[in-house]
Order: C-alpha cells, then structure tokens, then sequence
C-alpha cells in the first residue's frame, strides 16, 4: 500500500516523510478493519480510500491558514486525520455526534500516536469554541448555508471556513447568508478520483472587511 501511496503522491507534487506515509496506511488499515463492524465509510477496498479519503483529504492542506482547525461533521476523521498527520505543527479537533466514530477515532489516535488531533462527541451547534479556531473545515458536511448557520460561532477574528465540494456550488455560493463573504473557489486537482472538487474559503464579514486579500 505505500508503493500505491507514494505514487499517488508523486503525482500531486506532495512530498511527505517515511513516518507521515506509514500513519496514513496505517489509518487506512484502521478504517478498513473497522469498517467491517461499524460501517464508516462506503469505500470497501484500501486501495480506493487511498484515492478517495487520503489523497482527497490532504490535497487540502497547503490552502489552511492558521494552526488550529476544527473538522465538523468529520464521520470516520475526514479529512481532519489526514491533514492532521501532514500538518503536524496544527491542532485538529474532531468533531462528530455519534459515539461509534468517536471511539473509532480514539483508537486511531492511540494507535498512530497522534498526538494533535482532539475527537469530541457532540452537536455542533452546542460546542463552544474555547479559545475559536483559526479554520471551520467540512467535508461532504452540508450546504454552505446549514455549515455556516451551525458553525457561525467557531471561528476566531481571522478564521474562515472551508468547505470541500464535488462541483462548484454556485447556487450556495450565490445564496450566502448575510455576515459572510465568498473569498474563493479553488479548484483541487486528486491523482485517479474521478470527478471535480474543489475547495470553497468562506469569510465571516468582520474578517472580509479587516483582510484586502
């Protein structure tokens, strides 16, 4: 699985450590196992979820400004676990209501010893952002309207909100609710997914009117 890893990584221009390429199989090894029992995900082959949650997840990363990210909604750690094995220096805390992703998580935790990642159990709109993250991340969570209406509080002076899609949501984006501002769409390129993503940076008002950028 790592030949299979290191290719696709080669492919998006990503260049990881020997340690951060066995943490990834071995959280894909994770995810397999336990899929079986607890129905994570429903990707069945490790090699596909090397595609379509790792690669998916981490090409990601180099667009986060900050170092404390919050992965809303994250089911079995997507894409807060990834991202948190290539951004070691950021904090990611994983959220999700239901207690069989959260103990599945915790093992992963214990068995990757990563020790910047927080799984939490709870609703979203009853966790209280204490201090407020630098990122609000979401994947496959909802639409930019229910994320923002849940997720308002989350972010800190200067955190935004990022929000990984298929296709460009045009319509949501068009539809934002008031308070908050489109920064950009960036459109993310996965070795072997079939299909668009792309990554769409919200900013709350306050930050879109401090920020020139």
């Amino acid at each position: 699985m790592i030949n299979k890893l290191s290719a696709l990584l080669k492919a998006a221009n990503i260049f990881l450590t020997d340690r951060q390429k066995e943490q990834l199989t071995g959280y894909v090894e994770l995810l397999h196992k336990w899929n079986k029992a607890y129905n994570l995900t429903s990707v069945r082959d490790p090699q596909q979820m090397l595609v379509r949650h790792i690669m998916d997840s981490i090409v990601v990363e180099p667009y986060l400004e900050g170092s404390r990210f919050i992965d809303v909604g994250t089911g079995p750690g997507l894409p807060g676990v990834p991202l948190a094995i290539v951004r070691p220096e950021a904090h990611f805390t994983l959220l999700d209501s239901l207690g069989k992703r959260i103990r599945f998580l915790k093992q992963v935790q214990h068995e990757l010893k990563l020790e910047n990642i927080d799984p939490v159990q709870s609703r979203v709109e009853v966790f209280p952002a204490e201090p407020p993250f630098d990122g609000v991340i979401s994947r496959a969570f909802a639409s930019l309207n229910d994320m923002l209406s849940w997720c308002h509080h989350l972010p800190g002076e200067k955190g935004r909100f990022y929000a990984l899609k298929g296709v460009v949501p045009q319509d949501e984006i068009d539809a934002l609710p008031a308070g908050f501002t489109h920064h950009k769409t960036v459109k993310l390129l996965v070795p072997e997914l079939e299909g668009e993503r792309h990554l769409v940076v919200i900013n709350p008002q306050n930050l879109a009117a401090s920020s020139a950028d």
